[in-house]
């Protein structure tokens, strides 16, 4: 993008754009259906191993999630690393797709389904497809990446959703630790030491 004379940015931008982010991403946590939210942390707490699966910046959160997944102890893969085991019975696969469609996704979803083991849907859209392969279905009620008209939200693309997907996940997992009765410090010593 090239600036243009017209074209000049003010402090009150930025400004403008921070509250309506916030604002967004508040409205979309106060739409969640917290009871859904919690039977997905007590089948991730059953699970023999977790694993994440999502595309793009919805997959990049999910990365994020997959990491303090591990800091609580469950054993946590993120679906194409190369040191992914096979997901089998009694195991959990987290997927997130905004529209419910990414055949990616998907495809791990029903395979995950197909092996036994449940999944975890983080989604915009209830009635697709990977809605329809979920042992549990977290509605993420923010706009998809085809919201061009910004009717769901101002922001580009799925940018809401894939917020949404960090913001919420790290909820998530605030809460299986605060219930856990662990220490900061216990966690720590799981933290990546080779960096």
């Amino acid at each position: 993008m090239t600036q243009t004379t017209s074209q000049k940015l003010e402090p009150g931008h930025f400004s403008d754009a921070t509250r309506a982010v916030v604002e967004e991403v508040d409205k979309v946590g106060a739409g969640v259906h917290s009871p859904a939210w919690v039977r997905a942390g007590a089948l991730l707490l059953r699970a023999s191993k977790v694993f994440t699966v999502g595309t793009g910046r919805s997959g990049l959160a999910l990365q994020m999630a997959a990491m303090r997944f591990m800091h609580l102890g469950l054993a946590t893969h993120v679906v194409g690393e190369v040191t992914a085991p096979a997901i089998g019975p009694g195991d959990v696969l987290v997927a997130a797709s905004g529209s419910g469609s990414t055949a990616r996704v998907v495809r791990a979803a029903q395979t995950a389904r197909d092996q036994g083991a449940d999944v975890i849907a983080l989604t915009t859209a209830p009635d697709s497809v990977l809605a329809k392969a979920a042992t549990e279905l977290l509605v993420i009620p923010a706009a998809d990446k085809q919201d061009f008209d910004g009717t769901a939200s101002v922001q580009y693309a799925g940018s809401l959703f894939e917020q949404s997907v960090l913001l919420i996940t790290d909820a998530l997992f605030h809460t299986l630790w605060q219930t856990s009765g662990t220490q900061a410090r216990q966690l720590w010593r799981l933290h990546a030491n080779l960096e």
